[in-house]
């Protein structure tokens, strides 16, 4: 334990020294965990501009215009032609536009079918997604209410006008995020990518600073030649302070931006118990092959993004290529990110999300060989250089 404690204390006195290490350690996951979570401090959008053409001019037109307007999500700009809504779409001042074509109500009181145009700008993915199911359930709804009046008018109470307007009845609840926004969807995996990260990178950086300053040999012989002591303590500082974050994460920066934790604290405390242990064998197993404290900064800064993306958080996992699946399972963030959602989100257990929890446990005693064995190369026959 003497020698695990000396470890420490010189991993703490590196760090300290080191300004790089300091910020991306210590300062980073907190300024980056609130400036990247205040981008969706409001969880969705609202009032999204979309142009309309009545060409019809009618009752049921001004109504179905009034119901748009009043939608939270929309935000309804008049235009003359559709000449002038493509001008407005073309120049990003509209994200769509809606055509209301002339003779709708005479059409819909003659119980024919009539059409309305919804274009959309569909670069951007979340406003044209959010306009068209708002416009969608606008729609829905008036030609309901057109419907019911026409079979009250047919003699019909208002109990058979409505069985007959909508035979079908469905009952939509969405759970865990049940105002559907794209903020409480991404916020929680976005703190758990940022822990990782700033985790990764600094680890990976301090152990490629103890090759780059031809330390390795001193800190072997300080863990009393020991490679087990070494990892354990190398890794022990590191360890604690992120399960401080991880833990401040989960009630100061969730609190602050409205995410609700429905599962338990106890279980989400050993699953970050356990990834963090993981990151940290994962990021010494990287730096063992980078001889640069810069050239990992380097190397790990470009991680961020494709670790992102091929874990199956922004894509769903089965959907991805088997190629990239392949690469996915070897990352601890995907089986992390799994359980995480399920305890965050869902209020699972860690009982429920053990296939996760078996795989993230045999990640890290793949990575702990590993590591062991490339530490005993690079000392015995690389001298620490």
């Amino acid at each position: 334990m003497k020698e695990i404690f000396q470890i420490i204390k010189r991993e703490a006195q590196s760090v300290s020294k080191d300004s790089s290490l300091f910020m991306i350690l210590l300062l980073a996951p907190i300024v980056y965990a609130f400036m990247y979570g205040s981008i969706y401090l409001n969880k969705g959008e609202e009032k999204v501009k979309l142009a309309l053409i009545d060409a019809d001019g009618t009752a049921i037109s001004r109504l179905l215009t009034d119901q748009l307007n009043s939608t939270p999500m929309i935000d309804i700009t008049p235009v003359s032609d559709i000449s002038e809504a493509n001008e407005k779409l073309y120049n990003g001042e509209v994200e769509g536009y809606f055509y209301i074509q002339k003779d709708m109500e005479k059409y819909i009181l003659s119980q024919k079918q009539v059409n309305v145009n919804l274009v959309l700008n569909a670069s951007r993915f979340l406003p044209s997604s959010d306009l068209l199911s708002a416009v969608t359930k606008v729609c829905l709804t008036v030609g309901a209410g057109v419907r019911k009046t026409y079979f009250n008018k047919q003699g019909m109470n208002d109990d058979q006008s409505m069985k007959m307007t909508n035979p079908i009845n469905m009952d939509y609840r969405p759970l865990y995020n049940s105002g559907m926004t794209y903020g409480a969807f991404l916020l929680p995996g976005l703190l758990a990518i940022i822990l990782q990260q700033t985790l990764l990178i600094g680890v990976a950086a301090s152990f490629a600073s103890e090759r780059e300053d031809k330390k390795l040999s001193n800190l072997y012989q300080l863990s009393g030649r020991n490679i087990s002591k070494l990892l354990i303590g190398k890794s022990s500082l590191y360890f604690i302070v992120f399960m401080i974050f991880g833990l401040f994460f989960a009630t100061i920066n969730f609190s602050v931006f409205g995410v609700k934790i429905r599962g338990n604290y106890l279980d989400l405390s050993l699953l970050m118990a356990l990834f963090i242990a993981t990151i940290l064998v994962f990021g010494m197993l990287i730096g063992s092959f980078l001889k640069s404290k810069l050239f990992t900064f380097q190397v790990m800064v470009f991680s961020s993004y494709p670790i992102f993306l091929i874990t199956g958080y922004s894509m769903p996992y089965q959907a991805l290529p088997k190629l990239v699946q392949f690469f996915s399972d070897m990352l601890p963030t995907t089986p992390f990110l799994k359980a995480y959602l399920s305890i965050v989100q869902a209020g699972g257990s860690l009982a429920d999300n053990l296939p996760s929890i078996l795989h993230l446990t045999v990640l890290l005693l793949i990575f702990m060989v590993l590591c062991m064995l490339r530490f005993k190369f690079i000392i015995n026959y690389k001298s620490g250089n």
